[in-house]
């Protein structure tokens, strides 16, 4: 039965919108009020729309990219800048979160080590190079695209990386009781399906349906190879995980779009 009561609708639209708000504030460095205190207690709910906040921060990127290109930037340069921007933008929390991972898989012995290294704020040898490759990956794929795919690439990119992180939360154990990762709270399933059904409406969008359709597929394999290396090495998931399996699908998205339209 279809529910026609305009206050609920109401409610729910006022819901969506302090999900917006919410997962802005938590995958962006844009200023948002935050009345109930550091942590939202709407956060696990926000995590439907994650999506969209990664398809608006794809968009961004984008349009810096393509105006630094139109203002004569050589496409190299421009693409550098881009994730520069990218980076500021989202205050490198996804980077981050590779960078520690990369640590502590590499250089833990067991698990106890390699949570107590991916805790660590300094960036040792693995997480150099990890992070090395990842930005190296990613700015020779977005160079390689012709202007007019540099923004639906990654818009679709960052959409698709943000979707893996409410899939992950809702289905993995979590490998501390403590951090970003387990304080932003279990999704419902419905709301981690929400945000795949939102992820594949900005694919479909955006791209040619062959391409989106290996678009969601990368995702689905990268974000699912992240958490079974996650399993193996601490036995469940952290928000430095979920950094690195959006950062994984983000670049697996940008390379296959640069193989095909660059």
């Amino acid at each position: 039965m279809v529910n026609d009561n305009p206050a609920s609708k109401s409610a729910q639209l006022g819901e969506w919108l302090v999900d917006l708000r919410v997962a802005m504030a938590l995958l962006t460095r844009v200023p948002m009020p935050h009345p109930e205190g550091a942590v939202p207690p709407d956060i696990a709910r926000a995590q439907r729309v994650f999506p969209i906040v990664g398809a608006l921060i794809g968009g961004v990127v984008g349009l810096i990219d393509v105006a630094l290109m139109g203002m004569g930037v050589p496409a190299l340069a421009a693409a550098a800048l881009a994730l520069g921007a990218s980076a500021a933008l989202t205050g490198a929390l996804h980077e981050d979160g590779l960078a520690d991972v990369g640590d502590g898989f590499g250089g833990g012995r067991d698990r106890a080590a390699k949570l107590l290294i991916m805790r660590d704020s300094r960036l040792g040898t693995y997480g150099t190079l990890v992070l090395l490759v990842g930005f190296a990956t990613r700015l020779s794929a977005l160079a390689s695209l012709p202007a007019a795919m540099a923004i639906p690439a990654l818009i679709v990119a960052h959409a698709l990386g943000r979707a893996a992180i409410p899939v992950l939360a809702a289905n993995m154990p979590f490998a501390r009781a403590d951090g970003l990762g387990k304080t932003a709270g279990r999704p419902a399933a419905a709301g981690a399906l929400t945000a795949v059904v939102l992820a594949v409406i900005v694919a479909l969008l955006c791209l040619p349906l062959k391409a989106a359709i290996l678009a969601l597929l990368l995702t689905a394999a990268g974000a699912a190879a992240v958490a079974l290396l996650a399993w193996r090495q601490i036995g469940g998931v952290t928000g430095d995980v979920f950094g690195a399996a959006e950062q994984v699908a983000e670049t697996a998205v940008l390379v296959m779009l640069a193989a095909r339209f660059g």
